[in-house]
């Protein structure tokens, strides 16, 4: 039987679907499953979720709307322009129709690929990069991901800024057209918020080259206080809806991604929202496709509850905030009591980006081929996942992605695995 060219090379994604889903149902637990895989390779943050769960508990009245096909998001996309405006401090307050509301925001980055590029078409993309933005981009649109190498340069900083304009022109010199730069801010992997300036400076180049400039800030509220790296200088979190786009950008360039799974711990909920302030045109354009990504009416009740709620959100994003501190703290010191080089000032997200292969080398001189490959392996056999660098296109081997946004004593255990792996303990 044939399959579609699109189908087939997909499918041979599937071998790495199949790993996934084995480890996630084998998971570790002390008493039930002492034998399990402990996952610390899923950016979910489940620090919070008996506090979530009781609010929707709490709030669960469900009218019979909830069980239609609803009015079009007319609630949700409401109290979602309240609580944005609030958390967001955009220059221009942001509308209720200036949200695109969709089931989870990977279908979102899907539509934005498909409304700003043709097939062919690129999307500039800074590495290391969040590694799902390369299915969510390509794999129905068959628009492709740039990346951009960095070398020693900070990837989040000014001049960084060179290399993306020099994947512009190398674009243009083989007949490829550039149509947007998308990034993760605050940054997947590295855990930390691009700088004003840098934001400013992307701004201007895509009004350079009349790209779209997306910036995912599905991270924006789990930014904390980084105890460990003092030496460090952190970079607070500044949403590009905070930068007034006058004499810098067409603002109908600009676009904004953010959902529920990671500020509010929620990635089941699958809410996702597209904030294209200055575009109607865009808005029409994703409008026209929003059947594809018709968010349930169940979970627009749920969020609609919580964001409506401003004294509970406020409480939640604080004590949020607390324990990923926490729990950052206690991974960093992790990491220095044994040797791991990590990258320094990272205050957002739930994750560490850690080196473990230098120390892997040290223990196992004698190891040949992929350093990556070679530690991936060792870690699985030691049952324990995390996310391979690799595949985040790592310009380095060897490092990898911890998420620390888990109960103590699984966190723990993950962490006792690493070190058992990497040294041969």
């Amino acid at each position: 039987m044939a399959l579609s060219r699109r189908a087939v090379e997909t499918s041979r994604d599937s071998a790495n679907t199949d790993l996934l889903l084995g480890i996630l149902r084998n998971l570790w637990d002390a008493e039930t499953n002492p034998d399990g895989y402990v996952s610390l390779g899923i950016a979910e943050n489940s620090l919070m979720s008996d506090v979530l769960i009781k609010h929707m508990q709490d709030h669960m009245d469900i009218p019979r709307i909830a069980l239609t096909y609803g009015d079009g998001f007319t609630r949700i996309r409401n109290a979602a322009a309240r609580f944005l405006n609030k958390h967001f401090k955009p220059v221009r307050p942001i509308k209720a129709d200036h949200i695109h509301i969709s089931n989870g925001v990977t279908p979102a980055i899907q539509d934005l690929a498909w409304a700003i590029g043709n097939p062919g078409d690129g999307i500039l993309l800074g590495r290391p990069y969040y590694v799902s933005f390369l299915p969510d981009v390509k794999r129905r649109t068959d628009v492709e991901i740039v990346a951009v190498s960095f070398g020693d340069v900070d990837p989040l900083g000014t001049d960084g800024l060179a290399r993306y304009e020099e994947e512009i022109l190398k674009a243009e010199q083989r007949g490829q057209r550039i149509a947007g730069l998308i990034v993760a801010h605050p940054h997947n992997p590295l855990g930390k918020c691009y700088p004003r300036e840098t934001l400013i400076g992307m701004m201007r180049l895509c009004q350079k080259y009349q790209i779209h400039l997306v910036s995912d800030e599905i991270y924006a509220l789990s930014v904390f206080d980084n105890k460990v790296d003092e030496g460090a200088a952190a970079t607070p979190f500044e949403s590009i809806l905070s930068i007034d786009p006058e004499g810098i950008i067409d603002p109908r360039l600009v676009h904004v991604l953010w959902g529920m799974s990671k500020d509010f711990g929620a990635n089941g909920l699958r809410v996702g929202m597209t904030i294209s302030q200055h575009s109607s045109q865009m808005r029409d354009a994703l409008k026209s496709v929003f059947e594809f990504s018709w968010m349930s009416s169940l979970s627009e009740l749920v969020t609609a509850n919580a964001l409506e709620d401003d004294e509970w959100v406020e409480s939640y994003i604080t004590e949020n905030r607390r324990k990923l501190s926490g729990r950052q703290e206690k991974v960093l010191l992790w990491a220095q009591r044994h040797g791991i080089e990590y990258t320094p000032g990272a205050n957002a997200g739930f994750f560490v980006w850690v080196n473990l292969g230098g120390v892997y080398q040290e223990h196992h001189p004698d190891v040949e081929g992929d350093l990556s490959k070679t530690v991936m392996q060792a870690l699985l056999d030691n049952k324990v996942f995390l996310a391979d660098g690799t595949s985040f296109g790592s310009e380095k081997p060897g490092w990898f992605r911890i998420v620390f946004s888990q109960e103590l004593p699984y966190l723990e255990e993950g962490l006792r695995r690493i070190i058992a792996t990497v040294k041969g303990e």
